[in-house]
Order: C-alpha cells, then sequence, then structure tokens
C-alpha cells in the first residue's frame, strides 16, 4: 500500500540545512544542533576540531576555500590547523546521526497532528504535509499543499484554459479579452435571433438575413428608422405621411436657397434692362433726329459761308456730329418735349449744321438690333424663372394635399401602435415569467436526476464496480491535463456504514506518473459518521477486471491507521489513499481483453469482518 503523493521525496538528497528547531516534542540540547546553521543536524559531519555540522552547512562553508571555524574562535579554542575548516578534514558521523533521527517529533505546521521520530519526519512527512502552506508557481499565492490541486484547476487567475470554440489557449484572467476576438465565438443574429454563428461567419450571414435591420431608403432626407429588410415595403407604406413630411422640408429648403439666390440675380437683370431701354430711347431718338434733317443747303448763313474752306466745312460737320450726339443723350434723359418745342432744336440743328453721313445711321441701326436681341434674351430668361417658381409652387400644394391626406391615417396608426405596444410589454413580461419559472423547474429536475443516478449507482454491501465508458477519450484528457483525475460515485459498507469512493488517475500519478495507471482508494464525509468506529481498519481489495474472466489484475491493502486519510474526515473527503503503480500503461496498451467497446470496469471490496 502506497500514499498518493505528487513526487518522491526529496529531502534524501544532501541539498537542505538542518532540521526547525520547532519539530522536536522533547527538550532541545545543543548537541544536536549545528554550529553553522544553528538548527538540529541534518546528515552530521563532523569536523577535526570536533564541532558538528550538517552536510550541507559544511560543504557549503568550505565551498569557497578553507575557512576558520566560528565555533572554536567563539569559544576561545581556536588553533591551527585544527580549528581550520577544509574538504578532507570532516567525516560522516554516523552516531550523531541515528541519535538525531531516533529524537520524537511534531509537524511544525499549523492544524497537522502528525507525530513520530525525526527519521520519519524526514522520509514520510517533510514536504509533503497536506497542511504545509506553499506558493502557487503561477500566481505566487500562498495556499495549503493539500489545496494546490483545486486551486490549480479552478481558483488561480493565472491559469491556462483552452478555448471551447477555437481551441486556442489563453490565461484565465483575459477570458473576456479573449471572448472579443475570437472567430469562433457565436454570435446571435439581431434579426433572426439565430444563434451559435461564429464570429468569422457573422458578415456573411447579416447580408442575407431577412430580418436584419436596414436603414430607411428615405434616411438621405432625414428617416432615423432601422426596418427588417422583408418588412421595408410595409414601413414605406406605413410611414409615407412622415416621409413626405421629410421630403417637404427638403424641397423647401432647396427652394430657400434657390430664392436666396434669384433676388440678386432678378435685381442685375432689371438694372440691365433699364439700361437697355434707356439706350434703345437714344437710338430711337438718333433714328428719328437723322429722319428729320433736310439734305439741301443751309437756310441760313449760306452765303457768306461759301467761302470758307472745305476744312472748316469738316469741322463744322464734326462739330455738328458732337452737338447732335450730346443733344440727343440730353433728350433721352430727360421726359418727352411737347412736339411744338421738339421742332425747334431740330430747326437750329438743320441750319447749325451739315447733315451726316449714311454710314452712321447703319451703325446705329446694328447697334439697335444688338440692344434688342439683348432685351429678349433678358425677357426669356425671366419667363423660365418664372416658369421654375410656379413649379415649385405646385409641388408645394401637391405635397400639402397629400400631407393632409396622410395625418388623419397616421394618426389612426399611431394609436393603433400604442395599443400594439401596451399588449407587446404585457406579452414579454408574461414571457419572462415564464422563462425564470421553467429556469428553476430545469435546476430542480437536473438535481434530481443526479441524485437518481448516484443512488442508482450506489451499493451498500462494501462491493462496487464502477464502469468507465469512452476510455480512450478519456485517457487523453488525462494525457492533456484537462482532466487528470476521475472520482467514482460514492457506495457503502452498509446503509449505515462507512462512505466511500475510488478515484483513477488514467495517465498516473506521483511515480505513475506517465507509465500506470494509478487507483486510490477514498473515505468521505457521511451521515453516520459518528455512529462508526474510527480509525478506517478494513482490508480493501482493488481489481481491474479481464472481461474475458482469465486473469484479472489485483491488489489489496489493510489501511495505516496512523494515516490522516483513514481518520475521520473533517472535509467532504480525506487525501486518497491507494496504488500509484496499480497497472502499468504498456498492458493496457497490448492486446487483452482488459478494454473492450472502449470500456474498462474497476472493482472494489471492502472486507467487512469485524462491522
Amino acid at each position: 500500500m502506497a500514499t498518493q503523493e505528487p513526487s518522491p521525496p526529496s529531502s534524501m538528497e544532501n541539498n537542505k540545512p538542518g532540521f526547525p528547531r520547532k519539530i522536536l516534542a522533547n527538550k532541545l540540547e545543543d548537541k544536536h544542533l549545528c554550529n553553522c546553521c544553528h538548527n538540529i543536524l541534518r546528515r552530521p559531519y563532523q569536523a577535526q576540531c570536533g564541532h558538528r555540522f550538517c552536510s550541507y552547512c559544511f560543504n557549503r562553508t568550505v565551498s569557497n576555500g578553507p575557512q576558520k571555524c566560528n565555533a572554536c574562535i567563539k569559544e576561545e579554542i581556536f588553533e591551527e590547523p585544527t580549528s581550520i575548516l577544509k574538504q578532507g578534514c570532516a567525516f560522516p558521523d554516523n552516531a550523531a546521526r541515528r541519535e538525531v533521527e531516533n529524537l520524537s517529533a511534531v509537524c511544525i505546521h499549523e492544524s497537522c497532528t502528525w507525530t513520530g521520530s525525526i527519521k520519519e519526519y524526514e522520509v514520510n512527512h517533510e514536504g509533503k504535509c497536506e497542511f504545509m502552506i506553499i506558493p502557487c508557481p503561477s500566481c505566487k499565492e500562498r495556499v495549503r499543499l493539500s489545496e494546490q490541486e483545486r486551486h490549480s484547476e479552478r481558483e488561480c487567475p493565472e491559469r491556462t484554459l483552452n478555448c471551447k470554440y477555437c481551441k486556442e489557449p489563453f490565461h484565465f484572467k483575459n477570458i473576456k479579452a479573449h471572448d472579443e476576438i475570437c472567430p469562433k465565438y457565436p454570435m446571435i443574429c439581431e434579426g433572426c435571433a439565430k444563434k451559435k454563428i461564429p464570429r468569422e461567419k457573422y458578415v456573411d450571414h447579416i447580408k442575407f438575413c431577412s430580418k436584419f435591420r436596414t436603414p430607411c431608403r428615405f434616411h438621405v432626407v432625414g428617416c432615423d428608422m432601422s426596418v427588417e429588410k422583408e418588412k421595408i415595403h410595409d414601413h414605406e407604406r406605413a410611414c409615407a405621411y412622415e416621409h413626405l413630411n421629410l421630403l417637404l422640408h427638403y424641397i423647401m429648403g432647396m427652394k430657400v436657397s434657390m430664392e436666396g439666390l434669384q433676388p440678386q440675380g432678378l435685381e442685375l437683370a432689371g438694372h440691365k434692362l433699364v439700361e437697355l431701354h434707356q439706350s434703345l430711347r437714344e437710338l430711337e431718338a438718333r433714328v428719328s433726329l437723322l429722319s428729320h434733317t433736310p439734305s439741301g443747303p443751309p437756310v441760313q448763313g449760306a452765303a457768306s459761308s461759301s467761302s470758307s474752306s472745305s476744312s472748316s466745312s469738316g469741322a463744322a460737320a464734326a462739330a455738328s456730329s458732337s452737338a447732335c450726339s450730346s443733344g440727343a443723350l440730353a433728350s433721352a434723359s430727360a421726359p418727352p418735349p411737347h412736339p411744338s418745342s421738339a421742332l425747334a432744336p431740330v430747326l437750329t440743328v438743320s441750319t447749325s449744321f451739315t447733315p451726316l453721313p449714311s454710314s452712321v445711321g447703319a451703325a446705329l441701326e446694328l447697334q439697335l438690333h444688338s440692344e434688342k436681341t439683348k432685351v429678349a434674351e433678358l425677357g426669356r430668361r425671366c419667363i423660365d424663372l418664372e416658369v421654375k417658381a410656379g413649379t415649385f409652387e405646385n409641388v408645394v400644394c401637391v405635397l400639402n394635399r397629400e400631407v393632409e391626406r396622410f395625418a388623419t391615417t397616421m394618426e389612426a396608426s399611431n394609436r393603433q401602435h400604442r395599443l400594439d405596444q401596451d399588449k407587446i410589454e404585457a406579452l414579454s413580461n408574461k414571457v419572462r415569467q415564464l422563462e425564470r419559472t421553467v429556469g428553476l423547474k430545469d435546476l430542480t429536475v437536473a438535481e434530481i436526476e443526479g441524485r437518481l443516478r448516484e443512488m442508482a449507482a450506489t451499493t451498500f454491501d462494501g462491493v462496487f464496480v464502477w464502469r468507465i465508458s469512452d476510455f480512450t477519450k478519456k485517457r487523453q484528457d488525462a494525457i492533456a491535463g484537462r482532466a487528470p483525475a476521475m472520482f467514482s460515485p460514492a457506495f457503502y459498507t452498509s446503509k449505515y456504514g462507512y462512505k466511500m469512493c475510488l478515484r483513477i488517475y488514467l495517465n498516473g500519478d506521483g511515480t505513475g506518473r506517465s507509465s500506470h495507471l494509478s487507483l486510490f482508494f477514498v473515505v468521505m464525509r457521511g451521515l453516520s459518521d459518528a455512529l462508526l468506529k474510527w480509525p478506517f481498519n478494513q482490508k480493501v481489495t482493488l481489481m481491474l477486471l479481464d472481461q474475458s474472466n482469465r486473469e484479472h489484475i489485483i491488489d489489496a491493502f489493510r489501511p495505516d491507521v496512523t494515516s490522516s486519510s483513514f481518520q475521520r474526515p473533517v472535509s467532504e473527503m480525506n487525501i486518497a489513499s491507494g496504488c500509484p503503480l496499480f497497472c502499468p500503461l504498456a498492458k493496457l496498451d497490448s492486446k487483452n481483453s482488459y478494454i473492450r467497446d472502449d470500456t474498462i470496469f474497476i472493482k472494489a471490496i471492502v472486507d467487512l469482518t469485524g462491522l
């Protein structure tokens, strides 16, 4: 029989200083102390000066060369070369070792009740006490040795987990961050409520999902509703009033923008038109003046001017043209004169100047035609603007009528919508209440089913057969470290007897790790423990059944009554005890009948003699 331990004892190696003083159950004597670490001697060496040291302490002291013995100096008996510590000057003191190892010892850890000799402490208990406080190798939190496995598997914030979706490893503290980027993480469609859509396929799903909400086509004019793809036409029919209203505001805004530009253009066109009309009147006045000018010799001063030279005649013609232009401008800017008064200037001019050449009249006609063309173009532009303004006014009138027509329909729809919302809210409350009730019932049913399974597998005669199916998969989980150990259902020696279970390591544990199948026996806390005899002292037989009933693998042991594994449990179960080298894995891998249909059978028999 062997006790389940994570590793073989390491204290057998000469790499530790002396034992702590607190382990002695009796009075401490100075002869049992190391003269270097001042703790109880471990593997004592005696120097040639007579002082004793731990093997570890002596080797560490002389590792840097010969050293003076501090004990000799303290006792004032130092003398060379006897008090010089160096390699080869000390020998193992086996007599002192036997004396020290036979001293009574107790465990130094709080709540531990172990007692024995120092030798037993070194071999069987040191570094293995379940109450020993050790740091977690990952998070450095200090935990008891008995709780290290549970801490590493369930509580350590630095433990490594494998994502159940993408199978990638990550630290437990990064679980939320990993869920945000995991490509296989199951998403829920907001439209059709379909579950378990991998994140990497979610974008493709929403492209074709008819229930997914998409922006309304009128969002460009202000509609901020998001509607399911299959209901977009229903939304457009139901919200026609809002859409027309938004479109009306949009068009009105465009009209205001255009009207903001039109007054400036119209004002400029008006100024241009006035200038053109003024120029036209001037040209008409010139034409009228030319048509009334006589072509014969002047009426007055003809004789006196006959002696004038041709140069003076040219100067008079230029003066006449200039005077005619200034007179025409004056007549165009002033109000039209009475016909009788207009005749006097004409007669004055005709008697004062020579007639204009015919080319001037042609130029004036051409300029007049050009100005009329410009006036006509401006008129056409004004008409186009008036047509556009009229079109916008017609559109606004139509929209106003549509708005009024849909106002009543919209009001009725709103009333119906409010009623529907109230009904939906009431139904939603009922659904939530039913979901909570169903959830509670599911938990109750699951708990009852678990109890029924446990009761169906429970025996009350000390004999228990444990069927382990899916052996290959469970062994792979054990090799990968996902589930290194498995517990069997509980069984009893009688209805009110000891409560027990089995614990199996499919990839081995302790000295049998990776080489043997390890099987352990566990005493559990039961309801009738107060009526039973403690410690547990019944013979236990463990068997791996040959399914051809030819050669079972059997191991039996009688409990060590001093071990805490068989005392009355103070927690749910005691430390497991059993066979770490129960069955070689090579034997299971070879052709045999221990594994059939990927299933093995483990049998436990508790001797009921004396109960």
